[in-house]
């Protein structure tokens, strides 16, 4: 899947948001691994926050950060598990407008090479809000790592072909007009 040497690069602002009720900035290795891996390939992360393991707070974030014209996609990491306190999917749910399907379903084809059949205990999703991309990823750095290196670091590439996610940002918001 190649890079078109002919298209220009463009930058997208992401922003990360790990779900956690034990984490802080100094622990947590998932949302640093995200940012290392947005800035080294050349996006900017624009906000990197810790929120906990509510489904109110998660919302009330995501809403914040899709209202900012600074932000074009939101990376969360953590809450994507099946416990009873794992409810970022359901956060997504009340702010999605639609659903990027196969994004969870590849992150968990990937997954099932690595984990095996633990994959079934991600809910990882992604989708699109007022024009904004959103993505929600497992807790582990692992799994951060597969989900950037294997499907989110193409797609955020307005170079990658034959399609990707970037080339649509300027129709995402054509209902709102």
């Amino acid at each position: 899947m190649p890079l078109d040497p002919e298209r220009a690069f463009v930058p997208v602002n992401i922003a990360v948001l790990t779900v956690s009720d034990t984490r802080d900035l100094a622990s947590d290795r998932s949302g640093e691994t995200l940012q290392a891996r947005i800035e080294a390939a050349g996006h900017r992360c624009v906000a990197r926050q810790i929120c906990r393991d509510e489904a109110d707070t998660i919302e009330a974030k995501l809403l914040t950060w899709i209202a900012d014209p600074e932000v074009d996609c939101v990376i969360t990491t953590g809450g994507t598990g099946i416990t009873g306190r794992d409810v970022t999917p359901e956060a997504f749910d009340r702010v999605l407008e639609k659903e990027i399907t196969g994004f969870g379903e590849l992150f968990r084809m990937l997954s099932y090479q690595k984990i095996g059949t633990s994959t079934i205990q991600s809910r990882a999703i992604g989708g699109v809000s007022a024009g904004t991309y959103l993505f929600a990823l497992p807790g582990s750095t692992g799994a951060c790592k597969d989900a950037w290196d294997d499907i989110l670091v193409h797609q955020l590439d307005a170079r990658f072909r034959p399609c990707n996610l970037v080339e649509l940002m300027p129709r995402l918001r054509e209902h709102l007009a």
